[in-house]
Parts: C-alpha cells; structure tokens; sequence
C-alpha cells in the first residue's frame, strides 16, 4: 500500500461529510463499508447519509448563497481561491492519487494522471472566473439593452464512481468560478477523493456552505438532492437510465439539467491510415479505467482492405494485457464492484454465445486475489452492427471490430447507435478528415488523435442519448449562469 494511503486509513477509516465547513457524519450515523475492488476487504468507511443529511447541505448551501461572503466577493477572488484549491490537490498529489486508486481500482499511474487534470481544472477555471462578460445590445432609439451573466443558486453535481476526484473538478470549478454556491453527491462506490477535497477546499480558504459533500446511496441521498426543492440546477455524469430519473426528479420543481449520460464512441480507421500510430491510441483508449469511461473508443471501424492486417495486430497487443491489482500498476485494474463485473461478464458470454468471433482476451494476474473484480479484457472481431454488442454500452474492457467499405459506409456504422459522445477519426486525406468530422454525430471528434489528457478546455458533452449541455471549458461556464437582460430607457 502507498505510504500516504497507509496513514490516512490509520488516522481515520470513517470519513465523513462537509457540511457548512465542517466534517459531520450523516444524522443517523449510519455508515457505508469501503471496499477495495482489487481484493475485496474493506477498508474505509463513509456516512450514509439520507434526505435529511441533504437537507442539511443544501440549507447551508443556500445560506452561503444568500447571506455570506460569497455573493459579494469579487469574481477574480473566487478565481483565486479555485487557483489555491489546485495548489493545495498538487501538493497533496501522491497522496490523492493513491486514494483514488484504491477506492476505484485503477492502477496507479491512472490516479496519479487523474490528479494532474484536477488540478488543472482549478487552475482553469481560477483563470477564467473574472473572465465572462455580458454584452449590450442595439435596440431602439433612447434605449440601452445589456445582458448579464448570472449564478443560478445552489448546484447539485451528482458524481460517478469511474473518474470521482475529475468529474467533480469539472463541476466544481465551473460552479464556483460562476458564483454559486454547491452540493457534491459522489456515488457510494467512490466518495473518498471527493471527501478529502471538500477537506482542502476548507483549508483553501472558501466561505462555510460554499462547497458542501454528501455521500450516501444514490437511492436515497442521490433521490433527495436531484428533487430539492432549495437546488437551483443539476449536473449529473452516469448512465442514460439513472440520467432520466434525475431529469425527471428535477423536472418537478422545473429545474435545469447538464447530463452526461454514456457513449458507444467508433474509431474510424481508413487504408490510408498511419496505423502504427494509431494502434496504441485504438487499445488505451478500451482499456483505460478498466473501459469503465464514457468516452471509452468501444468500436473500431476498419476499411476493409486493411481490416484482417488491423485486427491481427490488435489481436497480438490484446492477448498481452493483463488485468492487475491497482498497485502492481499494469494494464487495468478491477471492475469497480460485483455488479459492474456481472454486468461485463454477460456481455462477453451473450456475444460468444451468439457467434461473434472472439479475436483474443487478455489475462488476470496470477496473483491478483480471488475476491477482486477482475475481467480479461476481450477483443471481438466481425460484429453484427445490430447487435446487444455494437448497440449497448458496456462500461468494460470489450472492444468490438467493424469493417466498412467506403467513406459513407463508415459515417452510416459510426452513427449507427443511439449514443454521440466521442469519435475518432484516422485518415492522412485531408478533405475526408473535414468531410467525416462534420458528418459523424458526436460533441468530441478526434482526428488521428483519440483524447487529449482530460482536455479541461475542450467543451464535452453528448448528442443523442449521450445527454446534452456542455462540460469543460467556457461552455461549461454558460451551463452554470443564467442570461439577464436589462434594458434603460433613456430618452
């Protein structure tokens, strides 16, 4: 185990919610066992907090809005606390990184890189808090027409389990840098690295109520903060299913929504590709977190000519992977709980059952413990564009092989879901890369390039059932405020 792992789970196995700058344990002083998806055993635990412990929050939430400092600050103060915040998560990097390794599952490399962009949201987002402006407006003669940016209030950010201590960086910075004031639901699976941010936000510096977090079971704590009536706006990263819940719970008090809910992204590969570059990129992009990303490059659409040669060779890297416990630092590591693991393995059993081609699998370590929720990762060559395979999404290690014959074949198979997240396009024609780009239904196209290392300034977000708003960069900003017009009459 990481040294600083070590110590923060000898001082204080029970971590506990931020409320209003304080560490509370939920009202019922009920708790969560943390378990280690690597070997099983638990190791922390968290609050299990309730409607009342959301209450709570968002009370304080609402009161730090309304009635404390942080209404009044200057937005380039906001900005400096955020930018304090990101020094703070660099300093304690190892220490963060180890944290979310073992409470996710993903080797450590993984975590560590997980805390460089973290810190680069605090750092971005510190920058451009001072740095949205309204506009005027021409308008009728003895008038002058001006817009304003404006906080909604309180924002809930319901957190998943794959990316916590990212995805709540993202909502956070962009919340805050805005002005308003939020309430941080992690899911039960992974609330550790968001708990001890809440810590050093503290430590930052920021208002009592500012950022409040609260974990729970998404059943209960997740339910009451999406329906609140005190929240003002909901942000949620997750499945399509849990997505239409929220939107639905929010919708009751007439709430705005940013969801981002999932995809099934395609890697077009043509003849013309430099395939060797692209190889690497074409197997990260499944494999890292295990698959457990929405962004995970699951399909890879080859132009048949080249398709036999492509396959082969991400057959052989395939067979070479070897899934690992979080600290040996392989490939990947675990599936974050049983239930993900089930969910993978049936995956992979229907489609070999049904007759797709199995190119090859991975492995398991052989020391990795017997309890841990390991999956090989699985290679499927040939699929049914129709199928449960190429239609649904797995959230796993499982890549999936397509060949296609012509420009417009492939845009047919990459749209081919109901999902529009990510693309990645590779081609060294210049014309088709615009010509696919603008073509294929996706917020994020990559083109002889998949991901950008957390890409902070690089707006994200769906079409289709992948949700909608916009994340990251100054988009993510305008989700978080709301237009005013004002208009003078002057004559």
């Amino acid at each position: 185990m990481d040294q600083n792992l070590s110590r923060i789970v000898a001082q204080d196995k029970n971590f506990l919610n931020i409320i209003n700058g304080r560490r509370v344990a939920a009202l019922s002083q009920e708790t969560i066992t943390v378990l280690c998806p690597s070997d099983g055993l638990p190791f922390a635990t968290i609050p299990a907090g309730t409607a009342e412990d959301v209450d709570s929050a968002v009370r304080a939430a609402r009161d730090a809005f309304e009635h404390g400092p942080w209404s009044r600050m200057p937005a380039f103060e906001r900005g400096r606390l955020l930018t304090r915040l990101g020094q703070l998560v660099e300093e304690h990097g190892d220490e963060l990184a180890a944290l979310e390794s073992r409470d996710t599952g993903k080797p450590v490399r993984q975590g560590k890189a997980d805390v460089v962009a973290t810190a680069r949201y605090y750092e971005f987002y510190g920058g451009a808090a001072d740095k949205i402006h309204g506009d005027t407006i021409p308008f009728l003669d003895g008038f002058t027409a001006l817009t304003l940016r404006e906080p909604h209030g309180v924002v809930a950010g319901i957190i998943p389990w794959n990316y916590p201590m990212q995805i709540m960086a993202r909502v956070v910075g962009a919340a805050l840098a805005m002005g308003n004031t939020l309430v941080i639901k992690p899911a039960e699976d992974a609330s550790l690295s968001a708990i001890r941010i809440g810590e050093l936000a503290i430590e930052a510096g920021f208002p009592d109520g500012v950022l409040n977090v609260i974990t729970g079971y998404g059943r209960e704590a997740g339910a009451a903060l999406s329906s609140h009536p005190g929240i003002n706006y909901v942000t949620f990263t997750g499945s399509p299913v849990t997505g239409t819940a929220i939107q639905q719970a929010a919708a009751t008090n007439n709430r705005g929504v940013t969801m981002e809910l999932g995809g099934k992204s395609p890697q077009i590969v043509f003849a013309d590709a430099d395939v060797e570059k692209a190889l690497p990129v074409l197997v990260n992009a499944i494999i890292q977190n295990g698959g457990q990303t929405c962004s995970a490059g699951s399909r890879i659409l080859i132009e048949r000519p080249i398709y036999n040669d492509v396959a082969a060779a991400l057959g052989e890297r395939f067979s070479k992977l070897i899934a690992a416990p979080h600290d040996m630092d392989l490939d990947l590591g675990p599936m974050v709980n049983p239930a993900q693991k089930r969910k993978v393995e049936n995956f992979i059993t229907s489609a070999a059952e049904s007759g797709i081609e199995v190119v090859a699998r991975g492995s398991i370590h052989v020391d990795a413990p017997v309890d841990g929720y390991y999956v090989a990762p699985v290679l499927f060559g040939a699929v049914d564009p129709a199928s449960v395979l190429a239609q649904e999404e797995v959230f796993g290690p499982v890549l999936s092989l397509f060949a296609f014959d012509d420009e417009a074949d492939a845009i047919k198979l990459a749209n081919g879901t109901e999902y529009g997240l990510v693309a990645g396009i590779w081609t060294r024609d210049g014309a088709r890369q615009h010509r696919v780009a603008k073509k294929v239904r996706a917020g994020q196209v990559f083109v002889n390039a998949y991901g950008a290392g957390g890409g902070v300034e690089l707006p994200f977000g769906g079409f289709k059932k992948s949700g909608h708003g916009r994340e990251k960069g100054f988009e993510a900003l305008f989700d978080m405020s709301a237009t005013k017009t004002v208009v003078f009459r002057h004559d």
